[in-house]
């Protein structure tokens, strides 16, 4: 399975990613990747095979320094284990990570985005450049992931960022899991809350079929209908070793 993590904050949002997706291993990858934003910049490392990997590279990297990112463990299903097909991906005006399976990519292919150019062979690049097709002609980004919503068929938990909203990640909901943690002067979310314990345990719920917009003093959920969403957080009692592999080699020992 993959995995999602998300960070907005006053922190250095790279190290915070990085401990997300390690404590994401245990799911199972064969890439993983990040992608920060810098004011307007976003900046990508993407790494197949180990965690290990993607840490050298961001190590040899010195232009990662941001407050906000998004990070992804990637088990391969549409495409191969290759750098092209590892998450982030991205389009002129938007990044993003996807867990789920889009189940009409080839239709959506064929009513918006026969004249795009696609680098990999995943059903994500297609999410990502249909955000940018109805941003076109569409300037409104919660009445884009209403549509977005609409649009998709199938599973999946999207965080995206975007050079027209430095501050902000979007969370999209369907079928796959998704959940927000709550800070002081940061917000955080990731597909599993494993990830995101040593950070906070007050945690906001996301249901299928509703976006949230998140800064790092806010946290705003609607519904497809672009009803905004009064919601309460909840404190989740949760002991990190529980996720932890602790003298066991492998995850599959601690299980036994």
């Amino acid at each position: 399975m993959c995995g999602i993590v998300g960070y907005v904050g006053n922190e250095q949002a790279t190290p915070i990613l990085m401990e997300g997706l390690s404590k994401l291993e245990y799911r199972g990858y064969d890439s993983a990747g990040i992608a920060v934003l810098d004011k307007s910049e976003i900046r990508q490392v993407k790494a197949i095979g180990k965690l290990e990997n993607l840490y050298k590279k961001i190590n040899n990297s010195d232009n990662l320094e941001a407050n906000i990112g998004i990070g992804h463990t990637r088990w391969a299903t549409h495409g191969k284990p290759t750098l092209d097909n590892a998450h982030p991906h991205s389009s002129e005006h938007f990044t993003l990570v996807h867990n789920g399976i889009i189940e009409n990519e080839e239709e959506l292919k064929n009513k918006y985005l026969k004249d795009s150019n696609f680098k990999s062979q995943t059903d994500t690049e297609v999410i990502v450049k249909l955000i940018e097709k109805f941003y076109e002609t569409d300037r409104d980004i919660k009445s884009i992931f209403s549509r977005l919503i609409d649009e998709l068929k199938g599973s999946y938990a999207l965080a995206i960022i975007s050079k027209i909203s430095p501050d902000t990640i979007y969370a999209i909901k369907n079928k796959s899991p998704l959940i927000i943690g709550k800070g002081k002067d940061f917000n955080i979310l990731a597909s599993d809350p494993i990830a995101m314990v040593s950070k906070t345990k007050e945690f906001y719920e996301i249901k299928d079929k509703e976006f949230a917009i998140i800064t790092k003093d806010c946290v705003n959920i609607f519904s497809q209908a672009l009803n905004e969403i009064s919601r309460k957080s909840y404190i989740l009692e949760f002991d990190s070793s529980d996720a932890e592999k602790g003298s066991y080699s492998h995850y599959m020992l601690k299980e036994i």
